[in-house]
């Protein structure tokens, strides 16, 4: 008798992402594990079920290192101010009105996505350019960074904010030559309006999250991430567990912002196992802002900026005092920093405590968009992570070109020069935290490795382009090590069974059309989990 839980998957051209065996043609998938991985020839029993894959691609589900989940899910239900929705702010004027007329009274408008660099006036929209569309309801519009907000006058009058408000610690509020704020909040000033936005359900967030599930399977992405988790004033935690219930099928390792948690206790381990489908991974500092908001901590001021190198949002004692508490709890300490500065307070900063960190991966750099050569070595020697998101120089190339300038934009997110000093690293989106329609997509990230090219075909640094068998790697058996998830990321015997199908075979196609691949089928646990 057979047993239904086996299927042999057969006639395939599979990239494992295992480096002991990177390719096979036919896999046996029993109770959602990969059984056998091999060439059918050596397959010793034929009396299975059977579902011949026609000589397509398959590659292991993807990881996505860091992400924001619920952002996403959210965003699904705001404006997306980009193109080809929004080019300008005057058409970012009309989706406001437009939006209006749907929203009850006194609820808040809120948009994303937005860069400068995109729209025709070339500038941030203020709260006078908000106001001329909307003056009776508040406006938010986040900035494709997530680190810039831009609100209008019901919104600062709602929040109390005005000439006399202060600075918070690691934010500022754009002013005018009067004094009186602009609209604009970077960086931690953005939680000054945090209790005016339209707030949302657990319930609700969690039906977001379960029906976003199949837009993720879309994309071949099996494991999912939360890198700015939130306890209040909703547990993201009991969200996300909400979100399963209701449908959510992707496993999820949240990290929580660090300033939210530290005077809450010690985690509960059974939160922190890696084993378990929802888990805490570990918590989140920031040390700078973005490049595309310049608040990026630089070595070198912002072109035609010659006073900004950005700024520090965290310091020596924050830092170790979160990684006391990430050791304590056995997670990692992810760290937010871009700028050379910011990348310099991570190294330095832990360069002796060499004790502390010991020798597993406690720290974790997020971007390390300009890391500089004394940086990448200690960052080996102190056996660092890297996360990085090759997404950004594709899709925010105005705004790295006008902030930089083209030497240093080729320069940026050195992909080859990190992995020749052998330092771990990991690809991921930052979805939604970019300027792309689909930015969860991680075929466009792993075209601007490979090319290292803009959409647009600006040369974004050819020295630092890699080969597409180490780009997969990054997205699945490399994101593995850096999660800690066990058996995932590789089509390994003994690992679970998360695959996808492509509809054209990646290895094969001219580079330039790697984004324009799609997923047929999606597989998780060996279970068909989604089909084109």
């Amino acid at each position: 008798m057979k047993d239904i839980k086996t299927k042999v998957f057969y006639n395939a051209k599979i990239f494992t992402a295992d480096s002991q065996r990177a390719y096979a043609d036919t896999m046996v998938v029993r109770n959602g594990k990969i059984n056998w991985i091999g060439k059918k020839e050596n397959l010793y029993q034929n009396d299975l079920d059977k579902e011949d894959l026609k000589g397509k691609r398959v590659l292991p589900g993807f990881i996505d290192a860091h992400m924001h989940a619920l952002f996403l899910a959210r965003d699904s239900n705001r404006i997306a101010c980009m193109p080809p929705n929004v080019r300008s702010i005057k058409e970012l004027q009309v989706e406001l009105i437009e939006r209006k007329m749907e929203l009850n009274e006194g609820e808040c408008i809120e948009g994303w996505g937005y860069d400068e660099g995109k729209l025709e006036e070339g500038r941030l929209p203020t709260k006078h350019d908000l106001d001329q569309a909307v003056l009776d309801f508040p406006v938010v519009i986040t900035r494709s960074c997530r680190h810039i907000v831009a609100v209008n006058s019901k919104a600062l009058e709602l929040a109390g904010i005005d000439k006399t408000t202060k600075d918070p610690e690691g934010g500022e509020i754009d002013r005018d030559e009067k004094g009186e704020p602009t609209g604009i909040l970077r960086e931690d000033a953005r939680e000054l309006i945090a209790e005016i936005q339209t707030g949302s359900t657990i319930l609700e967030d969690a039906e977001l999250l379960a029906e976003y599930s199949s837009v993720l399977f879309k994309y071949g992405i099996t494991t999912i991430t939360d890198a700015y988790a939130r306890s209040k004033p909703q547990d993201y935690f009991n969200i996300y567990q909400l979100a399963q219930e209701k449908g959510l099928k992707q496993r999820t390792i949240l990290y929580y912002r660090w300033r939210d948690i530290k005077n809450e206790g010690d985690f509960q381990k059974e939160k922190t196992d890696k084993c378990k489908e929802l888990h805490i991974g570990g918590i989140k500092i920031m040390a700078d802002g973005s490049v595309g908001g310049k608040t990026a901590w630089m070595s070198s001021p912002y072109l035609g900026d010659k006073n900004n190198f950005g700024f520090a949002i965290t310091n020596k004692k924050e830092l170790l005092e979160a990684a006391v508490f990430a050791k304590k709890n056995n997670i990692q300490l992810v760290i937010h920093a871009m700028g050379e500065r910011a990348i310099d307070l991570v190294v330095n900063t832990f360069y002796n405590q060499k004790e502390l960190l010991g020798k597993s991966s406690l720290i974790r750099i997020e971007h390390a968009a300009m890391p500089t050569k004394q940086a990448l070595k200690k960052a080996y020697e102190l056996n660092l992570i890297f996360v990085s998101q090759p997404i950004f120089i594709y899709a925010e190339i105005e705004t790295y070109l006008k902030n930089l300038g083209n030497d240093r934009t080729k320069k940026t997110y050195p992909f080859k020069t990190i992995l020749t000093n052998n330092i771990q690293l990991a690809f991921s989106s930052d979805a939604p935290a970019t300027t792309w329609p689909n930015p969860v997509n991680p075929f466009v990230s792993l075209k601007s490795a490979v090319t290292r090219k803009a959409y647009d075909g600006t040369d974004t640094g050819q020295k630092e382009k890699i080969d597409l068998e180490t780009a997969l790697q990054l997205y699945t058996s490399k994101a593995q090590q850096v999660v800690g998830i066990p058996k995932i990321g590789k089509l390994k015997e003994g690992y679970s069974a998360d695959f996808m199908v492509l509809d054209r075979d990646i290895f094969t196609i001219d580079k330039e059309e790697i984004d324009k691949i799609q997923i047929e089928k999606t597989y998780m646990k060996g279970e068909l989990v989604y089909k084109k």
